[in-house]
């Protein structure tokens, strides 16, 4: 009771009662004033903004058809290379001549493309069934280029026909060429194997390299053409590389996804 008798009487000092009321200093309000002014443009830029949406792939530019993979029908020691990496063949055409117990024979190509990879040389024993060459089936000499992107399976989906990609290629540094122009023309269907990129291209390392974090899916990229270059194809320079692309060339591709609003991290 003592205790709450001092209490009462020190709340009813009248030194306490006649005590100014202290308001905010200046520099209070000007902090509070521009926190609210940040607060203010932060919501509007959240809700009138936009942030770019990228996404990285590894790819390749070829012609779209695939290729495949010779294999020697027989045992035996070449004697004579009848064709160079680079050349088209028809189809039937001998690209080697083996020397064999019954005689020389010629093996020939499957199908006909662009001899890509050639794995033997003059004197190179054979086994049957030992890969011989690497082919890409193409059509006609001047039929275009398209690359393929092998994009992350769990990505793939933010992924629509007609986004515009721009592909730095292996032999056109994009620091003096820039990049090639192009637009998505097709997203596969299903993640894809080792095996079967590998077996599409016609070179099992390429199905390693593009599977090395796990079975991507194949984005095809329709490169945007034009007489104005060099290459045949639009680039971000104005003469792109004043070479010819080739087949079989590995690239980069950035895919520009739809921009989106800074909110839409917020909203479920």
């Amino acid at each position: 009771m003592q205790f709450r008798q001092q209490a009462l009487a020190t709340s009813q000092s009248a030194e306490d009662i006649e005590l100014p009321v202290r308001y905010a200093r200046p520099q209070g309000w000007l902090a509070l004033a521009v926190t609210l002014v940040v607060m203010a443009g932060a919501t509007v830029w959240a809700f009138t903004g936009t942030v770019s949406n990228t996404l990285e792939a590894p790819g390749i530019l070829t012609h779209g058809q695939g290729g495949y993979v010779l294999q020697s029908p027989i045992t035996g020691q070449v004697t004579s290379v009848l064709a160079r990496e680079g050349s088209t063949l028809r189809a039937g055409a001998p690209l080697l001549k083996v020397r064999t117990a019954r005689g020389t024979t010629a093996v020939r190509v499957l199908a006909a493309g662009r001899l890509t990879t050639l794995s033997v040389s003059i004197g190179s024993v054979l086994r049957t069934g030992a890969d011989v060459a690497s082919v890409e089936r193409v059509r006609h000499a001047g039929d275009p280029l398209v690359a393929t992107l092998y994009v992350p399976a769990d990505r793939a989906a933010s992924v629509r026909p007609g986004t515009p990609v721009d592909l730095s290629v292996q032999s056109a540094p994009a620091q003096t060429y820039g990049v090639l122009r192009g637009e998505v023309r097709a997203v596969g269907r299903t993640a894809l194997s080792r095996r079967q990129i590998g077996s599409w291209l016609g070179v099992e390392q390429l199905g390693e390299e593009f599977s090395a974090h796990g079975p991507p899916v194949a984005v095809q990229v329709r490169l945007h053409r034009t007489s104005a270059t060099r290459s045949g194809y639009r680039w971000s320079s104005p003469q792109g590389p004043p070479f010819a692309l080739d087949s079989m060339t590995l690239a980069t591709g950035t895919v520009h996804l739809a921009d989106y609003h800074p909110i839409d991290w917020l909203l479920p």
